[in-house]
Parts: C-alpha cells; sequence; structure tokens
C-alpha cells in the first residue's frame, strides 16, 4: 500500500503543476515520431468504412445472442456468467469504439463515426463531447503531469480507486455527478480549462439526454419490479468494467511522466484476436499516440514500420499486467520508481524534454 507520507504531486489539471508543464516546455510540445516514408504513412491513413462497418455488426450481433442467453438465464445462477459476458461485450467494445470513433478514423464516412461515438459514449458512462475535449488534451499532452485529464493513476497509487473501478464504483458516480451538473448548466472546474465555450450547450443536451434515458430505465425497473432492464442497459456499465480498467492500466502506467517521446510513455502489446477484436487494436498503443490519424485496422501494420525505432512490445497482456502491477507496488514505495526499456541497436535516441535527446539507447537500463 502507498505511504500516506509520502509527497504527491497535483494531478488535476487547474492546479499547480499545469503552469510548472508550461514554464518547462512541456505544454502543446513538438514531441518525437518515429521516421516511416511519406507516401506510405498516407497510404496508412486512408479510411475505409467497410473494416468498421463489419466490426460493428459482429459487435452488436454477439451483443444481441449474449443479451438473449441472459435474458433466458435470469432467475438461475447460469445468470451470473452470462450477463459477466454481456457486461464484457457491452463494455470493453463500447470503451474502445467511442475512442476510435472519436478520433473520427474508425469510418471513412463522418455521421458513422459520430453515431457510434454518441452511442458507445453512452454505453461506457462518459459525457461524448467533453470527453472529446479530454482526449483531445491527452494526446497534446500525453501524461504530461497538470496538463493531461486522462492519467489512469497518480503516483503513489492509490490501490482503494484501482479496486473501486473494477466495477466502475469511482469513477461511475463522478461522471453521474457531472452529469446532474451539466444537465443545470454548469462544468466543473477542469472541464473549463478544456472545452471551449463553443461546445458548453452541446454538453448540457447530451447529458440532459442522458438522464432521460436512465429515467425511463429506472421507471421500467419499477413497473416491473425487476431490475432486468437495467442488467442490459446501465448496469453493464458498472458491472462488465473489468476489463476496460485493465486494458487502460497497460496503456501507460509503469512508465515515464512529463516526457515528449511517446516511446518512454506508451506500452505497444501483443495480443490474440479475441483480446485485438474487442479492444479494436488499441493494443498498437504507441502507434496509436504517435500517429493518431492511422485508423485502428492499419496499426498493425504501422507496428512492422516503425518497430525498428521502438522498445520491444510487450509479450502478452498478462506480462503487461504484471510489469504495470510491479510498478505501481514499487511506486508506493518510491513514486519516482520508472520501468526503463532499452531501444533496439536502429533506433534513435529517446526524447525526454524539450531539448535533445539525453540518453543513448545503449545507456537505458532494464
Amino acid at each position: 500500500m502507498a505511504d500516506p507520507n509520502l509527497k504527491r504531486r497535483d494531478y488535476r489539471v487547474s492546479g499547480p503543476e499545469n503552469k510548472r508543464a508550461q514554464e518547462k516546455g512541456l505544454a502543446e510540445a513538438d514531441w518525437y515520431t518515429c521516421p516511416i516514408p511519406r507516401e506510405r504513412l498516407k497510404e496508412l491513413m486512408k479510411r475505409k468504412d467497410k473494416p468498421a462497418i463489419r466490426d460493428t455488426f459482429i459487435w452488436f450481433g454477439a451483443l444481441f445472442v449474449m443479451g438473449i442467453v441472459a435474458y433466458y438465464c435470469w432467475g438461475s445462477w447460469w445468470a451470473i456468467p452470462a450477463f459477466a459476458l454481456y457486461g464484457i461485450l457491452y463494455a470493453t467494445p463500447g470503451d474502445s469504439r467511442w475512442h476510435e470513433c472519436g478520433h473520427g478514423t474508425a469510418f471513412k464516412t463522418p455521421w458513422m463515426n459520430e453515431v457510434l461515438y454518441q452511442i458507445a459514449s453512452f454505453m461506457v458512462l462518459r459525457s461524448a463531447t467533453p470527453m472529446r475535449w479530454s482526449h483531445t488534451r491527452h494526446h497534446t499532452d500525453t501524461i504530461i503531469v497538470g496538463r493531461d485529464p486522462e492519467i489512469v493513476m497518480e503516483r503513489p497509487p492509490i490501490w482503494k480507486i484501482i479496486f473501486m473501478q473494477i466495477f466502475h464504483l469511482y469513477g461511475g458516480p463522478r461522471e453521474f455527478y457531472k452529469f446532474f451538473l451539466h444537465c443545470f448548466g454548469k462544468l466543473d472546474k477542469e472541464e473549463y480549462t478544456y472545452i471551449p465555450p463553443s461546445e458548453h450547450s452541446k454538453t448540457f443536451l447530451e447529458a440532459r439526454i442522458y438522464l432521460l434515458i436512465y429515467a425511463a430505465i429506472f421507471v421500467w425497473c419499477l413497473q416491473m419490479g425487476s431490475l432486468l432492464p437495467a442488467m442490459f442497459v446501465g448496469l453493464p456499465s458498472f458491472y462488465g468494467m473489468a476489463f476496460v480498467l485493465l486494458f487502460g492500466m497497460t496503456q501507460h502506467l509503469g512508465l515515464h511522466e512529463d516526457v515528449l517521446d511517446h516511446r518512454l510513455n506508451t506500452r505497444t502489446i501483443y495480443m490474440n484476436p479475441i483480446l485485438r477484436f474487442l479492444y479494436w487494436n488499441m493494443n498498437y498503443h504507441v502507434e496509436h499516440h504517435m500517429f493518431p490519424m492511422v485508423p485502428y485496422h492499419a496499426l498493425a501494420d504501422l507496428h512492422e514500420e516503425i518497430k525498428g525505432d521502438c522498445p520491444p512490445a510487450s509479450r502478452s497482456f498478462g506480462s503487461a499486467l504484471k510489469d504495470v502491477i510491479v510498478a505501481l507496488v514499487k511506486q508506493g514505495k518510491d513514486p519516482a520508481f520508472t520501468i526503463d526499456r532499452p531501444l533496439p541497436g536502429t533506433a534513435r535516441s529517446y526524447k525526454f524534454g524539450p531539448e535533445e535527446a539525453v540518453l543513448e539507447s545503449d545507456r537505458v537500463a532494464n
């Protein structure tokens, strides 16, 4: 467990670390990018409708089938595994589809991205417009303390929050608080720092629609005298979130803060086809952060293009998760602990800050 006497940095984007990051030249800075031929990059950036349409039909088809199974299992012990699988299919792809459609790269047709983005945002209990701007900041200032509003866990880690998030019991209520705040035409203090005024009215409208849907589900449950309607819409945003948490933990945790090189603060992981489908290839996370306009279906090819300039990918999801947990335990005693990963001999040096790279790859310790 984290030592409560250890000094903590202020991770709020409305706190003093924001100004400090700007003074250090870390805010909205120039990031390192791996060399790749321009024509090849343009080819990889081409958007297509077909892969995302196919995957969306598979996702909703699987969710529909699993929903029928869960419905007929209701009232028996078989409902527990049935709804567990339904929840995973509801929330995990919901999170990855929210993410990719928020970038506008999943489909070639813009309205398709927007429709699925709005649906997925609701499914994973996120305000669509605020999270679009939050995620824009996350990409601009990735894991820069005081700038990035999407840092999963601070140093030293607060394990209580991690365990609560298995069922979204920390973040979920906070999102509902924001929904009610938005419903009455207000934002929280941090949201004012990254949501432009022109987007405020859209934020408030989305919150009101969300709350109306949840109110309708609540009334339906009361009329039936059963939680069953909420087990299909609403509650999966809580009981189905375990993989969302675990995937999110492996993206950046244990790696460097306050650097300008995604090879230092982001992790690529090799995953099996099922996990890759659920995650929509976001396991290629270094690639995604370095070239966010490359669609999910081209990330594996992008990985092959730049892997000679990157640290080796984690061998598996389990291996990456183990590294994260070990790092979090060590950060509980020493918040400065960071996983340093050696680069291959073909790679260019890491870029740690606004100046030139500090260390050569052969000087980076395991």
